[in-house]
């Protein structure tokens, strides 16, 4: 499915939402083929307010495996769970969204198209209720007092109801996500859904035949018979970075550092690899686009195409080439692994894969050594895995959902401080798409991640999102 069909698909869904048809709107995000986090993040919402409470979890799973730094599905996984009276689950859900705030006091997911704002004090409110659900009284009692300390709000009075339940030992109620309240396309990409009319209708100016009644103000300019020669090509047509190529088949990306682009747009080619993938510029951003999908564009003054003839493509776009760095799995092969720790979370993976890539991938999300991560297919660590266990059989007994228990042997020392790399703002960044993350000159900006080598994700201001790599550099440790 096309970028733009699934945008039309999603603008859709939200107009039945607005109208309160939720149903005809589940239906619709549940034809989309290839839905991306925030679409799935739709979809358990919906199933949640359903009561369909399984089908809301694989949804929220399916988000969380798309974006593991949306907290908000962290968030709505652990209401999942507590629904279903899985209050240690729920407990683990609320602290990864907690964790994910990474000591702010909230998030405001306006600028990804939801209206919403995730407080720190309110997950942490909900993680005290699912403990107190488990008898765990001070644990609780310590949550809510660290709620406190991140209420922003005096509306948020229910943190100080809920501590003074939590001191008689009662329960008290959980905080909700608001219903029907859902991730919006970017309005700008809807608004180009529609075609537009630039031209108007035609009206006679002047014409040659006698019945046109028009008001001339100009006589009829005599017929010429040769066009005069077009203007000598300087020897230099313009100052543009990279070869041009125009697009002749839809590309749809399926890793953080790919382009989107379809047929017709004109990319300039910075770098072809031996892979047959070429790194490109399109409308400002670069990505990799294989260049098995583009050809070569000769441009000449004023850009249009010299001696050229753009035929249309065919229907059926060639194969797409493997990466040699960084290949990505397709989602049909991929299996969901859920963790129990301390902390639950999920892992993906190809399906068939060894038992050294599991524990590698596990150890690795752990920030633990291999050696030191034991998984078992129980909770009482008996049926632990090893390098002489029968993946195959584990792998066809499951319908891409495996779940593990993990034990581990030594407790790291915790200074997450110590591992977060934190960048100064050189120059301000305005957002212009909701995946991008604005800042002022001077801010202060977690890393989170590198996309490609000319942008980055991080976290400032209870806001996550891609900025420029220029735009930033490293704080000096102090």
């Amino acid at each position: 499915m096309s970028f733009l069909d699934t945008l039309r698909q999603w603008d859709d869904a939200i107009t039945c939402v607005d109208r309160s048809d939720l149903t005809e709107a589940l239906r619709i995000f549940l034809d989309i083929q290839e839905p991306n986090s925030k679409i799935c993040f739709n979809i358990g919402c919906l199933q949640l307010l359903n009561q369909n409470l399984d089908a809301a979890e694989k949804a929220f799973d399916c988000s969380i495996c798309k974006d593991e730094h949306l907290a908000v599905a962290f968030f709505q996984r652990g209401i999942t769970f507590y629904k279903q009276n899985r209050y240690e689950e729920s407990v683990g859900d609320f602290h990864l969204a907690f964790k994910a705030l990474r000591g702010n006091q909230l998030i405001d997911y306006k600028a990804l198209g939801l209206r919403y704002k995730l407080y720190a004090c309110e997950v942490l409110h909900n993680m005290a209720l699912a403990e107190a659900h488990l008898g765990q009284w001070e644990k609780a009692q310590k949550n809510l007092a660290k709620a406190l300390e991140y209420k922003t709000d005096a509306k948020l009075s229910i943190i100080d109801r809920a501590m003074q339940s939590t001191l008689k030992q009662k329960l008290f109620k959980a905080v909700e996500f608001p219903s029907a309240v859902l991730f919006r396309p970017n309005k700008h990409y809807v608004a180009e859904l529609e075609k537009k009319d630039y031209l108007g209708k035609a009206k006679v100016v002047a014409s040659v035949v006698p019945q046109d009644h028009f008001s001339g103000f100009a006589p009829l300019q005599p017929h010429v018979e040769q066009e005069p020669s077009g203007p000598k090509e300087p020897e230099v047509l313009r100052a543009l970075e990279g070869d041009p190529h125009i697009v002749r088949y839809e590309f749809i990306p399926e890793t953080s550092d790919e382009l989107a682009v379809v047929p017709g747009n004109i990319v300039f080619v910075l770098q072809k690899g031996s892979d047959n993938w070429a790194s490109v510029l399109f409308n400002g951003r670069k990505g990799l686009v294989p260049y098995n999908y583009l050809e070569h564009l000769e441009m000449s003054l004023g850009g249009q195409q010299k001696n050229q003839l753009i035929e249309p493509p065919s229907r059926v776009p060639p194969t797409r080439p493997e990466r040699k760095q960084g290949t990505s799995q397709t989602a049909d092969n991929l299996c969901i692994v859920k963790v129990y720790y301390k902390f639950n979370f999920a892992v993906s993976l190809a399906s068939g894969s060894t038992y050294k890539t599991l524990i590698e991938k596990i150890s690795k999300k752990l920030n633990r050594s291999p050696s030191s991560v034991t998984l078992s297919l129980a909770s009482d660590a008996t049926s632990a895995l090893n390098d002489n266990t029968d993946m195959e059989s584990i792998w066809s007994a499951q319908n891409k959902h495996i779940t593990l228990w993990c034990h581990t042997k030594e407790q790291p020392a915790e200074n997450p401080q110590n591992n977060e790399t934190v960048l100064v703002a050189l120059h301000s960044y305005e957002s212009t798409n909701p995946e991008d993350l604005g800042f002022n000159q001077g801010d202060k900006i977690t890393f989170i991640s590198k996309i490609n080598q000319d942008w980055l994700e991080g976290h400032s201001n209870g806001n996550t999102g891609i900025f420029p790599a220029s735009f930033v550099e490293k704080v000096n440790d102090q």
